[in-house]
């Protein structure tokens, strides 16, 4: 088969032909049809962590091609031919697991959600990773009660009758799956939701409609944000806040809007130093978790140790059956832009597209429609 191999010598990735992996007891075989990027994909392809060799890439979307031997009397509703979605680590850490950008994977059999035929491969391609790094900062991090039932108790337990809730990078794919579920969660618990965003203006008229339906916006270019968040709530500030950029002053900014029993979640940690606020200049320090987590294995992430956690990984068992019946019936996939090319372009111009440098900067001087700017939407490419 194909597959997109990393070269940590030259700090790139190569198309190569390897053999076809083999599934074990409890894993599925899947013939990839659609893969999307995430920036984490260009950054460790660019900057390894893992040695040369290993398939980069993470999310994926195809159909099952095998089953292992266990398989049917573990999920008897698994067959062959079933379109399905999910995510591996690619390059994402120094541990040495193959990734997702190649024509087949292995797969766990229950890390992985049946797409429902309202979804294209290629759409639900784009949700897996950032659907679940947003349902695992909201509700087993943040304590919010969750639009599904899971068995893992939340650290704290949200019991508001209302709540005002904060997105910072409202229209990034995870920004876009967070407003979905608070939406899906304040309406399964008959919560009343005042959500506030902020995002470019170019995505205000999209953010306001459904299913986002954000009630006030704000321009996150704007340096007076912030206040113009407390503003909105009569100077009392956000119950919780979501930083979905998690970078240099974001997160103190973010944590400026919280009331004084607010609490917020960001995806980047302090230890990968994307942010610079020191323990104990913030009202309250917010929680972290890597996405990672959900796939039950030990990680070598970004300078530590993502340790082996049972719950977090059945967490994302469940999520990932929800999402199975309403993948695209409720939770919406991302905007999407198909690019051309398949695996040998993901380099050249995916990873062009998230790379270093402003927004502006990463097309280049490229003139083609597809190497414009990423704003609001996935990059996929149909394998």
């Amino acid at each position: 088969m194909d597959a997109l191999i990393l070269d940590a010598t030259s700090k790139t990735a190569n198309v190569q032909r390897i053999p076809i992996p083999e599934p074990g007891p409890t894993e599925l075989l899947v013939h990839v049809e659609a893969v999307a990027l995430n920036p984490v994909d260009a950054l460790y392809t660019f900057n390894p962590l893992g040695q040369t060799g290993r398939v980069v890439g993470t999310d994926f979307a195809g159909t099952v091609a095998a089953l292992g031997s266990d398989v049917p009397s573990l999920n008897p509703t698994l067959k062959a031919g079933q379109r399905v979605a999910g995510f591996l680590q690619g390059a994402c850490s120094a541990n040495d697991r193959p990734g997702a950008f190649a024509n087949y994977l292995i797969v766990p059999h229950d890390l992985v959600w049946r797409v429902q035929d309202s979804l294209s491969l290629a759409e639900a391609a784009s949700v897996s990773l950032t659907a679940l790094t947003a349902a695992q900062g909201l509700f087993p991090r943040l304590g919010l009660p969750a639009p599904f039932a899971y068995d893992v108790k939340p650290s704290t337990k949200s019991t508001e009758e209302s709540l005002t809730a904060f997105i910072y990078g409202a229209s990034t794919s995870v920004g876009l799956n967070a407003t979905q579920l608070l939406q899906l969660a304040a309406k399964a618990h008959g919560m009343t939701l005042h959500l506030i965003g902020a995002a470019s203006p170019s995505r205000h008229a999209m953010l306001s409609a459904a299913p986002y339906s954000f009630t006030s916006l704000v321009d996150y270019r704007d340096e007076a944000w912030p206040a113009q968040v407390r503003a909105l709530t009569n100077g009392a500030g956000v119950d919780i806040g979501y930083d979905c950029i998690s970078e240099g002053p974001s997160v103190a900014a973010v944590a400026s809007t919280l009331s004084s029993a607010g609490r917020m979640a960001v995806v980047r940690s302090r230890a990968g130093k994307a942010w610079a606020a020191e323990p104990g200049t913030l009202p309250t320090e917010p929680v972290y978790g890597a996405v990672w987590e959900g796939l039950g294995e030990r990680v070598e992430y970004q300078g530590f140790i993502v340790q082996p956690s049972a719950p977090a990984r059945a967490f994302a068992v469940e999520f990932y059956k929800w999402l199975s019946k309403v993948g695209g019936s409720e939770l919406l996939p991302n905007p999407i832009r198909k690019m051309p090319g398949g695996l040998e372009r993901i380099v050249p111009d995916g990873f062009k597209l998230l790379g270093p440098g402003s927004m502006e900067q990463r097309g280049g001087e490229s003139t083609e429609e597809w190497m414009r700017p990423v704003s609001g939407e996935k990059l996929v490419y149909e394998i």
